[in-house]
Order: C-alpha cells, then structure tokens, then sequence
C-alpha cells in the first residue's frame, strides 16, 4: 500500500516544523510551543511508513493481518492530518482576531490519541513478524490468492465467446488475417488489446478458426494465462489444444512438457494465441517455449493492458478494439435473441434499439441482456420495461468482468480511477486540469528525478494502457486533451467508492445527507448548503449555483479542513443586504475564504476587476483556476508572493501583476499574465516557471532566456501600433524551449533565425501578426527538433524552405493565409511529414500540398495524408493588415485590383504604357504605330480603342461581378480596346 496523500501531509509537517517563511503562523506562540510535538509525530508516522511499505522476501504483506494493520495506519494518518489542520486553522483564526469555531476553545494540539494508535499498531506489526518466524511453513494455504476470482473474460468462453454469432469485427478479421499471413519468416507477434468485455477473444477466436488461418498454419494452438498462473498449467493446457498426447504421470514434469512442445512445433508454421494475458512477467516466462525457425510462425496476444502488448514487441501490430455502434449492438443483440432469425417482430424495435444504445457498446453487455431476454416473453411491453431498467441489468451481468479490470489496478492508480466516477455522466475531463485536482487530492506519489505533475501524468497513461479511459481529444502536437470513462466503468466506480466511503455523490435536491456517513470527498450536481459534513476535505460542485459566495461565507468556520473547492460552475455573487432596498449584487470573493487556511486546490468563476487579497493568505494553495471572460484584466495583489506552494496559475482572461514582494519559487505554470509597470524581468518574478504565456510590450526588451527550465511559452504582445518598427525591442528565448507560440508581435523574419536555433524546440505556432513581411526564407538552418508548424492568419506571400531547414517535420498546418503563393515544393523530399491540413487558404497553396503528395507517392511514401478545408464566403481576414474581418464584397474588390495591375505589368513595362497613354491619350488606335501597338502588347491585325488611362475603374467592375456571388478568376482580353473580365 503507498502512502501519497500522507507525503504531502509530512512535506506540510515538515514545512511547519523548520521554516519560518509562512508569515500567518510560523511565528505564532501556539506554533512555537508545539513544534516539538509535531517532530515527534513526524518522526513516528515516517518510521511507520518505512516499515509497512518495505518489501520482504516472504509472504508477510498479503497477510490479511498485515492488511488490516495498514488500514488501520491509514486511518490513524488522516486523524492526525485532521488534528493538525484543525490546529492550524485556529492559529489563523487567531491572527486574524477571527472568534474561535466550536470545537476549540483555545489553540490546543491533542495529539495522544493519535500517539497511543500508531503505537499500538508497531506492537501489533511486530507481533506479527515474531510469529511469522516461528512458523515452518511460511506460505499457507490462506494467504493464497483464489485463481477463480482472478481469471479474465475467458471464463466466459464456453458460454458466451465462442458462440458463432459475431458482429462488427469483419475488418478486424481481415486485418489481423493479413498481418499473420505476411511475407515475414521470423516468429512474429500480434496483439488485439481493449477493455474487459470488448470482445478481443471472440476476434482472437474468429481467426483462430478462419478457413484461411486454418489452411496457412500447420499447428495451431491456445492457451489462456488470466492474472494467475501456474507454468506447467499454461504448458499443459497449451499442448491438449494442439492435440498433443501426455503422459499422466509427468503431467507436473515442467523439463517434459517443453520438451514435447518443442518436438510438435519445430520445423512447422504455427499459430498459438495467447489469450488474456495480464502482465509482462507472464509474457517473459511463455515467450521462450516458442521456437523460431523462421517458418512464418506467428504469436496471436489479447490483453488489457497495452504495455504488455508493446513489451511482448515494441514495433509490432497491436491492434485497439472499438466498442460497438448503436446499430451494430442492435444488429448482436437481435440475432443472438432470435437465434439468427431476420424476422424481427416491428414492436421491438423501438424498445429494441434502446436496450442496445443502454449496453454502450460493449458486446458483453449485449450477449448479457440478450439471455434475459431470450427467456421473456417477446411482447413490446416486456421490452419496454427491460429497456427502462436495461442498464441495471446490464451492469450486474456483467460486472464481475468490470470489476476484474478494477480490482487488478495498483492503490494508486485505484484511486485516481475511482476518483472519475464522481463527475457527471458522459464528463470530458480536461487532462491538465485532472492532473492537478490529482495532485491536490494526494493520490500522486513522489518518485525522484520525476515531478508531481510528470508522475501523474505516467498514471494516466498507465489507466489508458488498461483501456480504462478512453482519449476523446488530442491537441495540435497530438498531445491528449480529454479523456472520458465508458458509462459502464464509471457506474461501477460511482457504485465501489461510494461502497468504500470514498466519496458521495450527491444528486438530487432533496437528497439527504446521512449524519452517520463519514466521507472525506462530495461531488454535487445540486445547491451547496451548510448541511455538509464539516470534515469534508474535497467539495466539488458541477451546478450553476449563484449564491455561491454567500455559502462560503457562511460555512467557512465548518469547512476548515478542505483541500480541494472546485465551484467553476459558480459565478461568485456576494449578497450585501441594505436596509430598505433588498440585496446588492456584487461580484466578489468573500472574505472569509481566507479561512480555508489548508486549501490546495481552488477553483473559481469571477467577473470583477480586483481581487480579493485575502486569498493570498491561503498558503497551502497549489493550484488556483479563476474561470470568466471579461473585457477588462484581472488584477492581482502583490501579496501574491505569500503563496509559498503555489504551482499552477492559470485564467481565462489577462491576469495584471503588480511587483511582488518576493519570488513565487515553486510556480510552474502561469497564463495571461502581464507585469505591470516594470521591465520584463521574468526571471525575478518566475525562476522556476515550465509553462509561461505572457502579454507584453513591444518597447520593451523581453528577455525569456534565463527562463532556463521553460518549456513551453506563449507570447502575445499589448496594441502599439504608434511604436514604430526600429523602436520595437527584441524577444530572446531559453534552449529549453519544446512548444512555442507567438501572436501579435510583429516580428520580421529575419529573427527566425533565433527561433530556428533552438536546440528543443518540438512545437511552433505563428498566429495572427506573430511576424510581418511578405517573404519568410528560411535560410540554410534547421529547426533540429520540429515536428508541428502551425501558420495562421499571416500576411505572407513567398515561402522559401527545403527539408534541410525540417528535418523532422511530422505536421503542418496553415490557416487563413490567403496571400500564401502556396508551400515550397522542397519539402516533398521531407521523409518524416506525415499530415498537411489546410483551412482558409487559397487554391495555389492546397495544390502544392497535392502536388508535395504526388512526389512523395511516387517515391514509395504513401503515409502522407492531405486535410484541406476551401475558403469560406462571408467574413475574411483583412489582406492589407490581417487585423480586421472583411465582407466578400470588399474582398473581392481587393483581390481584383491586385490581379489587374499584375496582368497589366505582365503585358509590357508600366513606365512605357503609362508615358505612351499620355502621349497619345485620345488617339484612334488606327493611327498608333506597329512599335506603340506592340508596346502596349495588344494585336497589329486588329486594333482596340486604348482607353483614356490604365486605371481600371471597381465600381464598374464590381456592379459586374455582384450578380455572381463568388470569385471567378479574371482573364483580360485586349479586343474592343477594353480590359474585359471572363469567367473561366
């Protein structure tokens, strides 16, 4: 069992013991009288963590002895975490000449109770070592974990899987097919990997026993590992699928069993799946039993867990299974009912379909519900009420299945899961922001040379392998950037953590809150009232509720021991009654939230222009979100500094920081801040800072580079169109640098060249006016790094690159260039590009994306895929400054006038047409010369009327194509002596 939660209450202990740095408290006389107790508490709760997290080489940690010990130590943890929270919130309250809460009448700190518990439990735990030792037999038949209850979905093989009725798996089929029977001689392995009931063994099963399959392999054979295992059982099991006679009395003969397994397959083609494996260890054990004598043969894997998969061979197929649509769960649902029978009864349908959209896509769940159904009667009313319930009765179905994936999850990850069911169905959940909550909530264990927020990050991950999230969004560098739980999943979650009293879910708004239950954690779709528990830790509110500020005001004493307050969904309205004229609205912080002195993690939605200062008195603050688009900035007190912890600020609108007192040491993210009259000294303010995005001024010198740990930066600059270009001071960017984005800095394109040196740099985003000029020529150097470029709304006309400046490029994006002559043709010989998607841009510029694919297709390179959206009608970016939309009409006009007067300099020299217009202005054409006709480029044979003077008059032109309504591509003709517009 690991303790994360717990390490961050020692770093607090530690924190209120040795430093003197937390102004509220530090030096209060309570603190200072018992800061020997708090080390002896620190002493005792680290030696027990020590103890009870040491590995032994025996048994002694699946004792359930041992097991109830560690429970009990965790609970005796959150008690003492309680004790000293309460104690140091009264000391707050105390400096703030605040009346003391109930329960204490003066800043005690009682912590025997909690001394004598963790006492008593190292007496027990050594206890239990003595007797271990005088056992002979130090692994008995009880500490034996039950292979029944470990076993994967396989257990319903028999009864479920290997029914013929299959459904939505034929390209499946065909795909894992093809890639056994490739032209490759060496053993080689294939994996199908999904979520518990997904149907990865019906797949495994369905090419096991394809005709195809079936004629291409000599040998083929099964064998299903599940989460325990015996070697010789797997052995065993293997050879009676093959077919393989054993001799009894060396059934447990593991030297025997390999050896005939060896005999059978040597010299043959074979296939063996290897069903339902759950770790690498097993992987590692079986995969030496398999001769290679490069005959073709082939190792078929499904698994839960991707990682498996991709340490059984890291570059090899491993194919993710999908759930089911509403058709096809229907489609399985209907043939497994009817037993193949097409002539499905019109009455249920309508129920029909809806007792298939309630399985989710799981086909399980299908084959599940469609055994009760079988044995009802098929009448529209029978349906109709299994279909109300049908969820229900999903979930028990299967849940055992579900709960396999659930119960195999390490404690930490467990947690972290669990922690999901409580947000609302079908919730997207923004991976940052999860991460952090994560972190506030102490599930995030610390691991050396690895932060918090990278740690927790290696979690999600971890529960993605085990197909237990699934990823809804990705960002531009295909980074995740939400993931949500299948419905079924988060039920069972919702269901176990509230079982286990992790959380409590409360719904509807006459739901009660039972005195008796004691919960750490409440996720509520309803108003907040003062009915919550007072030792509530975590309040997470999902419902637009406006007297937000006025609970908290009211509650603040009671909710003293919160970690983690998230109200986005609460716009913060404080009620200021007047005598006389009812309530006064407005929006603010309530003062008293400063008393929520052991908050980690706060959440806001705030609209007004000042910032409640004594929210910089909350210094166990980790993260602070303050949600809300308003026109006018945020500013924030200079007491700023006095959140030691702080790590993550981040808003939805520019955030105006005055000079702060001191440096924010342990920030890592800051959005949309802008420092207030001051030269941009980020250093100063941000030493340790990993993800920066910044307003600036562009008369200023902006120095990023001694930023030496930033890896992402974000910069837009203030309006200061006065400032003329020589005046503009420069940007200078740390090596660290892997995702940078500028917008509006108007920068020219000769300091690319300090962008393209960076060392890092994986990620680049040019937005709106980031650079101006119409020509970016990339030179001879190479972005070493860069795999994304993202070009948006540029005014840029000429592009000149080649694959040497690229060398890794993997995406490019462009949008809204309208002016781009399109992408230089050199980066076809680019080996890495794999996607160009183009939004808004011209016709030239998506040809010579498609004219990039030509080349590389010709080459052999078929993976480059082209994603191009035309130009839209109705509102554009304005071609002269790219600062303004402009309507169609005046687009157009634009976008005519420049064609023109290019086609008029392509005809003959503007110096010579305009000096012989002059001359000859009002001259018949019969009586210009054979020189002049062909200097103005029009035809000897048969000449025009000139007109007056070479300016081509809109206003005409444009009555002529307003009847159109879109673009047509001018073409000048010289006859009739007028310049003339066709369509094409």
């Amino acid at each position: 069992m690991s303790y994360p939660g717990l390490k961050l209450f020692m770093e607090k202990l530690k924190q209120m013991i040795y430093s003197n740095d937390i102004s509220q408290i530090s030096n209060h006389p309570s603190m200072l009288s018992k800061r020997p107790q708090l080390q002896l508490l620190y002493e005792e709760l680290g030696s027990m963590i020590q103890t009870l997290s040491v590995e032994t080489g025996n048994d002694l940690h699946e004792l359930e002895e041992v097991r109830d010990l560690k429970k009990r130590f965790k609970d005796v943890a959150e008690e003492a975490q309680d004790v000293v929270d309460l104690f140091v919130s009264d000391i707050n309250f105390i400096s703030k000449k605040q009346p003391l809460i109930s329960h204490a009448s003066e800043a005690s700190l009682d912590l025997e109770d909690v001394m004598r518990s963790i006492k008593s439990i190292q007496e027990d735990f050594i206890s239990i070592c003595h007797n271990m030792k005088m056992e002979s037999t130090p692994r008995t038949a009880s500490l034996k974990t039950q292979s029944g209850a470990a076993g994967g979905t396989s257990c319903y093989r028999n009864s479920l899987v290997w029914d013929e009725v299959v459904v939505g798996l034929d390209r499946d089929v065909d795909l894992i097919r093809g890639k056994l029977a490739e032209d490759t001689r060496k053993l080689d392995v294939v994996s199908i990997v999904g979520t518990g009931g997904i149907g990865k063994t019906t797949l495994a099963t369905k090419v096991f026993n394809d005709p195809y399959v079936v004629y291409y392999f000599h040998v083929r054979g099964w064998v299903t590992v599940s989460q325990t295992y015996d070697k010789t059982d797997l052995l065993n099991q293997l050879l009676a699928s093959i077919g393989v006679e054993i001799d009894p009395h060396k059934r447990d003969t593991y030297s025997y069993l390999r050896e005939q397994l060896h005999k059978c397959l040597t010299g043959k083609r074979y296939l063996v799946v290897i069903d339902d494996i759950w770790n690498t260890k097993a992987w590692d054990y079986l995969q030496v039993v398999f001769p290679d004598h490069e005959k073709g043969s082939r190792l078929l894997l499904t698994s839960r867990h991707k990682k498996v998969a991709l340490h059984a061979k890291s570059y090899g197929l491993v194919h993710q299974l999908s759930y089911l649509t509403d058709q096809q769960s229907w489609e399985l649902l209907s043939r497994k009912v009817f037993h193949g029978n097409n002539s499905v009864p019109d009455s249920l349908n309508v129920p029909g379909m809806q007792i298939a959209r309630n399985c989710r896509g799981l086909p399980l769940s299908v084959v599940l519900i469609a055994g009760v159904l079988a044995k009802e009667s098929a009448t529209k009313d029978s349906w109709e009420k299994i279909s109300r319930s049908g969820s229900a009765l999903v979930n028990k179905g299967h849940r055992e299945t579900l709960a396999l994936s659930l119960n195999h999850l390490p404690s930490h990850l467990r947690d972290c899961f669990l922690y999901l069911g409580g947000f609302p169905e079908d919730y997207r959940f923004g991976v940052t922001m999860l991460i952090w909550l994560w972190i506030a909530e102490g599930f995030i264990e610390e691991v050396k040379s690895q932060s918090l927020e990278e740690t927790a990050t290696d979690y999600l991950m971890e529960l993605l392998d085990r197909n237990l999230v699934v990823i809804q969004d990705r960002k531009f560098d295909r980074a995740i950037k939400t993931i949500s739980v299948h419905d079924s999943l988060r039920e069972l979650c919702l269901e176990v953590a509230t079982k286990e009293r992790v959380f409590l879910k409360l719904l509807g708004s006459d739901q009660v809150i039972d005195a008796t239950y004691k919960t750490r954690r409440i996720f509520t779709d309803r108003y907040i009232n003062s009915t919550i528990s007072t030792r509530v830790r975590s309040l997470l509110s999902f419902c637009s509720y406006p007297y937000a500020s006025y609970i908290i005001g009211k509650c603040s004493h009671s909710w003293t021991l919160l970690l983690v307050l998230d109200l986005k969904q609460c716009p913060l309205i404080f009620l200021d009654a007047l005598t006389g004229t009812g309530p006064k609205t407005v929006s603010s912080v309530p003062e008293d939230i400063s008393l929520l002195v052991n908050l980690r993690y706060l959440a806001i939605r705030y609209y007004h222009k000042d910032f409640q200062s004594r929210i910089c008195d909350i210094w166990s603050l980790q993260t602070l979100i303050i949600e809300g688009i308003s026109d006018d900035p945020l500013i924030l007190p200079n007491t700023l500094s006095n959140l030691l912890n702080l790590r993550h600020l981040w808003s939805q609108r520019t955030i105006i920081l005055p000079p702060l007192q001191t440096p924010i040491m342990n920030l890592q993210t800051i959005s949309s801040v802008s420092l207030m009259n001051e030269p941009m000294s980020w250093k100063k303010y941000f030493p340790c800072v990993k993800k920066l995005s910044c307003v600036i001024r562009l008369d200023r010198k902006s120095d990023f580079k001694s930023l030496t740990i930033l890896v992402i930066l974000r910069i837009s600059s203030r309006k200061c169109k006065s400032i003329p270009r020589f005046q503009r001071n420069s940007i200078t960017f740390p090596a660290s640098l892997k995702k940078l984005t500028l917008k509006e800095c108007h920068l020219p394109w000769s300091c690319m060249s300090k962008i393209q040196s960076l060392p890092n740099l994986e990620v680049l985003k040019l937005l709106k006016g980031s650079f101006v000029g119409r020509m970016w020529e990339a030179g001879e150097e190479p972005f070493q790094q860069l795999k994304f470029l993202k070009l948006v709304g540029l005014d840029i006309r000429q592009w000149e690159a080649s694959s040497i400046n690229f060398p890794r490029l993997e995406k490019l994006y462009l949008g809204d260039c309208h002016l781009l002559k399109g992408i230089p043709l050199e980066m076809k010989y680019i080996p890495t590009l794999e996607h160009i998607e183009i939004k808004g841009c011209n016709s030239l510029v998506t040809k010579s994306a498609y004219k990039i694919q030509e080349e590389q297709h010709a080459d052999g390179n078929h993976d480059l895929k082209i994603s191009s959206s035309p130009l839209i009608h109705g509102e554009f970016w304005n071609l002269k400054s790219s600062s303004s939309p402009l309507t169609l009409g005046e687009l157009l006009r634009r976008e005519l006038s420049i064609y023109i007067k290019k086609k008029l300099r392509e005809i003959t020299e503007e110096s010579r047409v305009s000096s012989l217009i002059n001359n000859r202005k009002g001259t018949s054409i019969n009586l210009l010369t054979p020189e002049e006709l062909v200097t103005l480029g029009l035809p000897v044979s048969d000449p025009p009327v000139i007109p007056a003077h070479h300016h081509v008059h809109m206003s005409r032109i444009w009555n002529n194509w307003r009847s159109k309504y879109r673009p047509i591509k001018p073409k000048i003709s010289k006859g009739g002596g007028q310049i003339r517009l066709f369509q094409n």
